[in-house]
């Protein structure tokens, strides 16, 4: 049981993840002003070093906002209103797309798919078929609700085969953990932002276009303002942003785009891929059932609640009071049926070996029977397997 004097906090959902020691400090530094020559080279490096990650030569963009607003960018200054679009709805995120293409006036053919499971691109080709006049197709990269990865790669094939629609991938939880090279796919809009895989605090969206997608601004007729981008490449003519941005973090991000270039893009992914495969198996080896399965990404692991705990809100909780750790729960039809741990970001081995021990306690408490110590044990042996 925690007790307040040594007391930890330990954050595992999905974003906000933690935040590196380093890079705390280096927000914590006096704060530049914007239009200084310090700060515009720092927006400077942070652009290019997101161009790096994104694998992209096109330009991109930093918003002071969640991810969020990099989604509602991307719709607002590509698209006119009464546009018809695709969306994949795989879970709450996917449903994002439809609440914001609808708010905007566009009409979206909605692709339904089982939460859990990725989508099958032949249905995607399917709805291309029947709407030809199709001018975007909205997907999410990681699925964040359930912890599935959809294949990106050829959903975008799809698109180009059959249709002259704007391929544009939410990409908030799977940018930095998995390959998503922009320019090779052909990928048109790809939007993330800082909580996830960038290991910083909430408060930075990105974006970047591709040519075929800066060419449909010229068409786009919906009213925005905060989100312009016309506003930010007239203030990208002197290095600045439009509006005041979010000072602290964007030095923070410059760190954490130094780090991230040194290790390199493949070991990144390596990595994030070692620590998801480990908690799998943990998971599995505690006689829990994995909700996302061969679709799932590296990013989040979502988990059944076994069948002896009734209530599976109780298993955040008692994470939560008992031992400092936050973990992420199910959401809207599965509240209290599933739970999600993280490893995106700024974790490590013993963090997912930390994270499963609690869960076999917790577990047990609840009435959940289980060998103690084989699912952080079956986690150890994937790591030396690795």
């Amino acid at each position: 049981m925690k007790h307040p004097v040594f007391e930890k906090l330990r954050i595992f959902a999905p974003g906000p993840t933690p935040v590196p020691e380093a890079v705390l400090l280096e927000m914590g530094k006096p704060t530049l002003h914007h239009r200084t020559k310090e700060f515009i080279a720092i927006l400077e490096r942070v652009r290019k070093g997101l161009q790096f990650v994104f694998q992209t030569s096109q330009p991109t963009y930093v918003f002071a906002a969640s991810g969020s607003g990099a989604m509602e960018a991307t719709v607002v200054n590509c698209l006119a209103q009464q546009d018809e679009v695709l969306v994949i709805d795989a879970g709450k995120f996917g449903e994002r797309w439809t609440k914001l293409a609808t708010a905007y006036g566009l009409k979206p053919h909605v692709v339904k798919v089982e939460w859990g499971k990725a989508v099958d691109p032949s249905e995607v080709e399917k709805v291309l078929k029947a709407n030809p006049n199709t001018k975007a197709v909205l997907f999410q990269a990681s699925e964040t609700s359930t912890g599935v990865f959809h294949p990106v790669k050829e959903i975008a094939a799809v698109v180009k085969k059959h249709s002259d629609a704007l391929i544009v991938v939410d990409a908030i939880t799977a940018l930095g953990v998995c390959n998503l090279p922009m320019d090779e796919w052909g990928l048109d809009a790809v939007v993330s932002g800082s909580q996830k895989a960038f290991m910083l605090p909430p408060g930075l969206a990105f974006l970047a276009l591709s040519p075929k997608a800066q060419e449909s601004r010229k068409r786009a007729n919906i009213p925005n303002f905060y989100f312009s981008l016309k506003a930010e490449d007239k203030a990208a003519l002197n290095g600045e942003t439009a509006w005041t941005p979010a000072v602290s973090l964007i030095c923070g991000l410059d760190l954490v785009l130094k780090h991230m270039q040194v290790a390199g893009l493949s070991k990144i992914f390596d990595y994030h891929q070692r620590l998801a495969n480990a908690t799998r198996k943990g998971v599995e080896a505690m006689g829990l059932e994995l909700f996302a399965k061969s679709d799932a990404g590296d990013s989040v692991t979502s988990v059944w609640v076994p069948p002896t705990i009734p209530d599976g809100k109780k298993i955040v909780s008692h994470l939560r009071d008992q031992f400092g750790i936050t973990i992420a729960g199910g959401q809207d039809q599965y509240k209290g049926k599933i739970f999600r741990l993280a490893h995106l970001g700024w974790f490590d081995e013993l963090d997912m070996l930390s994270v499963l021990g609690a869960l076999e306690i917790t577990l047990t408490k609840l009435g959940h029977k289980l060998e103690l110590g084989k699912g952080v044990g079956r986690a150890a042996q994937s790591f030396l397997e690795d």
